[in-house]
């Protein structure tokens, strides 16, 4: 069983109704592609370390989520990623395996 954690930050410009919108998507979609979720960490709003342009607007801050799973393929963090990479709400992602 691989452990990962993901991180992903949501544009500050969005209703809260919505973030939390993105951030179930994105959930359902691990869990529909074999991982099983152990942990959701939703951090709040935070300043970004720096800016990022993300198409014509720049945030300098961001709604973080720390999602844990485990999963035996990597099936369901390429989806992820896949997802999170065409999301226009997502700033930046990130997922990292953990040491077993």
């Amino acid at each position: 069983m691989r452990n990962y954690e993901i991180m992903f930050i949501v544009k500050p410009t969005l209703e809260e109704e919505e973030i939390k919108k993105v951030a179930s998507s994105f959930q359902s979609s691990l869990e529909k592609n074999g991982a099983k979720v152990t942990n959701v960490d939703a951090w709040g709003k935070r300043a970004l370390a720096y800016e990022i342009k993300k198409g014509n607007d720049t945030f300098r801050s961001g709604y973080y989520y720390v999602i844990n799973i485990e999963s035996e393929t990597d099936e369901a963090v390429k989806e992820f990623d896949r997802l999170a990479l065409i999301n226009a709400n997502v700033i930046r992602h990130l997922v990292i395996r953990k040491e077993d």
